[in-house]
């Protein structure tokens, strides 16, 4: 049950001391701390996590680290929004407690030599296309569970694999945090919300985006009545092709509950996610396919909390 507690200004921490400082002193009056990890340009969907979070929270950090070592291209990183000031604002609008916005010579000082690597659900999918990217993501996420002692940590469901792959290493290193993963937010057309929308600025990619959302939810639910998969996402794929994507790097059919792929539906809870570049720009999503739910972007994902 969450404590009455007398509202407090946003503060903004940079380095891991002072961060540690703040959370003690909330330990010590028996207060919770959920931690939402982002990169930044904030949208509605991280201040969805920021707002599930503060449904059952005492207190809430938001970090803000454009993590380099999770980008395999590095144009790619080069091109990452830079918005610290409006998602400064937007956090403390919303109620924040703490922006940790670590610089990289705190979260990486000199000598430093560790990388954290999953196994299994890391492989295949974005793995499989960005080399190194998983490694990343598990080396920052782990110095930021330990950072915050944070004992729950929101993610969403649109980055499934990367929910895998967390959720795997916390397991395995006997981190005490509960992972929560919370559903996708959608833009009105149905396309996930993305800090990489906002790179879609040639003329006709925002409409051809909204191609994907829709040929996904069309698919899991063909699926899900029982079509088979192989034609079903092959003709997915050309319909997407045809809808202008330069690319599609997977369109997958995998099991919900440890992403080994499954070349035809059975009664297990499956997950259909794709990754398509639309001229410079890489865009990922995924939907649940049940039977006895319609799937699609309207009902794209449910809480995974898990102790």
């Amino acid at each position: 049950m969450l404590k009455t507690l007398t509202p407090e200004p946003m503060r903004i921490l940079h380095t891991v001391a002072d961060l540690r400082h703040v959370v003690r002193a909330w330990k010590q009056d028996g207060l919770t701390v959920g931690l939402v990890p982002t990169m930044g340009a904030l949208h509605d969907g991280h201040l969805s996590l920021v707002r599930a979070a503060q449904q059952e929270m005492d207190r809430v950090i938001v970090s803000i680290f454009v993590n380099p070592t999770q980008f395999d291209n590095p144009a790619d990183l080069d091109s990452y929004p830079q918005t610290l000031d409006e998602d400064s604002r937007l956090l403390a609008d919303a109620g924040t407690h703490i922006l940790y916005a670590p610089t990289v010579a705190e979260m990486y000082p000199p000598g430093f030599s560790t990388t954290i690597s999953v196994a299994g659900v890391s492989e295949g999918l974005c793995g499989a296309h960005r080399p190194g990217h998983f490694d990343g993501v598990a080396t920052v996420v782990c110095k930021l569970f330990l950072q915050s002692q944070a004992d729950a940590a929101f993610f969403g469901e649109k980055d499934f694999q990367q929910v895998h792959v967390v959720r795997r290493m916390a397991a395995d290193l006997d981190i005490p945090i509960r992972l929560v993963a919370c559903p996708t937010r959608r833009e009105d057309d149905g396309l996930a919300m993305s800090s990489r929308n906002r790179r879609l600025t040639a003329p006709g990619e925002r409409d051809r985006a909204r191609a994907l959302p829709r040929a996904l939810g069309d698919a899991a639910r063909d699926i899900a009545a029982g079509r088979p998969v192989g034609p079903v996402l092959a003709a997915t794929r050309t319909r997407l092709l045809d809808a202008g994507f330069a690319e599609i790097e997977y369109l997958e059919l995998r099991r919900d509950s440890d992403l080994a792929p499954m070349a035809q539906r059975d009664d297990q809870p499956a997950r259909l996610l794709v990754a398509g570049r639309l001229g410079t720009v890489r865009l990922i999503d995924n939907v649940p396919v049940a039977g006895e739910e319609e799937p699609g972007p309207a009902r794209a994902g449910k809480g995974l909390g898990t102790p």
